[in-house]
């Protein structure tokens, strides 16, 4: 898979090159192209924003810097244009595993108080939020969509599977994980887990990822299909009022 980045501050997506997703990058399943906006600024002083007609405050990124630097990209290693965005759908996991799918995806870092809306309206394809709430820019919200597709890349995880029971991975929270010791602070792992009885870990993980959504984000059963036995562990819930 193939990334291209769209920045003013390329060294932001030096961090790559640590942790998980530096596995894909080394294995060369996936490539991060970061193309410097500034290089292609329209004067001698690296100016790439300008005062927005109509007055108001802050800046506008300039739409002439943008284009070139997705100009200055291989056609057919373009693919998606996607600017991250306030404005732009919520990320969840649906989309990242949609996008995991494509072979090329562009992404364009605004600054400031955004971008040239001409930009968005030729040029992108999808407008994408990571919440809403405001960011210095959208390179942190590209780092995380980044990261969160690459999971999904053969080579990335250690475990090729561990995507598949992550949080969200089937609708759900995931359910409480322990580890060494068994005893900390009085507090003890749950016996099931000691059990070595595969069949009652798995009912109970997955009795427990549910309660958890049920506690935290109850919203999110609303958008899976929930089988019969699971309705009826929500109803029991839902009767003695656990929260």
């Amino acid at each position: 898979m193939n990334i291209n980045v769209l920045t003013i501050f390329p060294e932001i997506f030096d961090i790559l090159n640590s942790g998980v997703v530096s596995r894909a990058i080394k294995s060369k399943t996936l490539s991060i192209n970061t193309k410097d906006i500034r290089k292609n600024a329209v004067n001698k002083h690296n100016q790439v924003d300008a005062r927005p007609y109509g007055g108001g405050e802050g800046m506008v990124m300039m739409a002439e810097p943008i284009i070139k630097s997705l100009s200055q990209i291989n056609k057919n290693k373009i693919g998606k244009v996607i600017y991250l965005s306030p404005q732009g759908k919520k990320l969840n996991q649906r989309k990242i595993v949609s996008l995991s799918k494509l072979k090329n995806i562009t992404l364009i870092c605004g600054r400031y108080e955004g971008i040239d809306q001409r930009v968005i309206d030729k040029y992108v394809d999808e407008e994408i939020s990571v919440g809403d709430f405001i960011l210095s820019g959208g390179e942190y919200a590209a780092l995380c969509l980044i990261d969160a597709v690459s999971r999904h890349i053969p080579g990335t995880l250690g475990n090729r599977d561990s995507y598949l029971k992550d949080t969200f991975s089937n609708g759900l929270l995931k359910g409480d994980v322990y580890s060494k010791p068994e005893i900390f602070e009085s507090m003890k792992v749950p016996e099931v887990l000691l059990s070595g009885n595969h069949k009652k870990i798995d009912d109970w993980r997955s009795e427990n990822s549910l309660l958890k959504t049920f506690k935290k984000r109850p919203d999110l059963l609303d958008h899976i299909k929930l089988t019969k036995k699971q309705k009826k562990l929500l109803e029991e819930w839902a009767s003695k009022a656990i929260l």
